[in-house]
């Protein structure tokens, strides 16, 4: 079959060229003798000396060279929003509203919401005059907030109070009024203020609330919150606290009576059962009784042609009567005593009628 295969592929099934001989070494390496390995005490002049060698330098591990870059990145932002802060005016915005006091702040909204959408959804509350929403500059992408401004105050105020929470295309999205115009000292978050603290770093600092949920009206700079939240939030637990130590009070206090209850339960059927036991016993007293004195009356244990004296007779009758006095024994419960003395009985009156 190869004879009919192609010249360029019986090439590839040609034998290679033979290995070219070569004559053995007439002596080998090992076998060769040398002059030996000397030391290094002709060299020692050219080393330096030790009193003149540096202290060796230490390298940076892992850790700290990311702690380095960590730590210069962060002094490269915050320098870079100390600029900004300083150079930022929000008057000067060209795309701002025209009144800050009729303006309404909408954050969370859903990237594919529009803005025909939104004004569909806040203009049951009133007229509206325009509606900016924030793009970034980059790419072009909404940003997820817009700026929607009433023509009236009243407006804006009824939307700031009902449409918080409102669900917009599957998203609850946050109503707010517009803070930079009309706050002082108010920065947005990317310049270190905004409302709220749920991206200020570690999960111990941040809040698990922001926006409307913060209402402790401390927003020096930027609406931090701070100190006055902790303490409201302190407060909140404490409160909580209490509640839940109240609940847990009563909840102990009714399985107390509960327990009380069935306690009472427990001792009224022992009670019983003994009630039952002793009146079953004074029946077997009886009819054992009965049959004995039957029993002596016809003989009994004393033999058939044998009748009982009139002394065993007697004896039986007294032990009858003894038993009888005791079961018809009534414990009567001991009487508490009064706190109140009772009242003389009238005094009898005489035939004639006077007492």
């Amino acid at each position: 079959m190869t004879q009919f295969l192609p010249p360029n592929l019986l090439a590839l099934f040609a034998p290679r060229d033979p290995i070219r001989y070569l004559a053995p070494p007439t002596r080998l390496v090992v076998d060769k003798k040398t002059d030996g390995y000397q030391g290094v005490g002709n060299f020692l002049d050219c080393f330096e000396d030790p009193k003149e060698t540096p202290p060796p330098t230490r390298g940076e591990t892992k850790d700290e060279r990311i702690e380095r870059k960590r730590r210069e990145k962060t002094e490269v932002a915050a320098s870079r929003v100390e600029q900004d802060r300083t150079q930022w005016d929000p008057s000067q915005i060209p795309s701002a509203t025209t009144d800050a006091f009729k303006t309404l702040f909408v954050g969370r909204i859903n990237f594919d919401t529009s803005e025909s959408k939104l004004r569909r959804e806040f203009e049951h509350y009133g007229p509206i005059k325009m509606i900016n929403m924030v793009h970034c500059k980059t790419t072009g992408k909404p940003r997820g907030y817009a700026f929607i401004e009433y023509e009236k105050e009243r407006d804006m105020h009824d939307a700031y109070k009902s449409a918080d929470g409102k669900k917009i295309d599957s998203r609850r999205v946050l109503v707010d009024v517009e803070r930079a115009r009309t706050v002082k000292g108010w920065f947005p978050r990317r310049l270190g203020g905004g409302l709220g603290g749920t991206r200020r770093g570690a999960p111990e600092v941040c809040t698990r609330h922001s926006g409307r949920e913060d209402q402790s009206g401390s927003i020096g700079r930027g609406g931090g919150g701070g100190d006055d939240d902790r303490r409201d939030r302190g407060r909140r637990d404490k409160s909580r606290t209490r509640r839940s130590r109240s609940r847990s009070r009563d909840r102990g206090a009714r399985r107390d009576r509960d327990r009380g209850a069935t306690d009472r339960d427990r001792d009224r059927g022992r009670r019983d059962r003994r009630e039952r036991e002793r009146d079953g016993g004074r029946r077997d007293r009886r009819r054992d009784r009965d049959r004995d004195y039957r029993g002596a009356g016809r003989g009994g244990d004393y033999g058939e042609d044998r009748k009982p004296t009139a002394e065993e007779l007697e004896e039986y009758e007294r032990m009858r009567i003894k038993e009888e006095k005791n079961d018809d024994t009534v414990i009567r419960p001991k009487e508490e005593p009064q706190d109140f003395e009772m009242a003389p009985p009238p005094p009898a009156a005489d035939s004639n009628g006077t007492s």
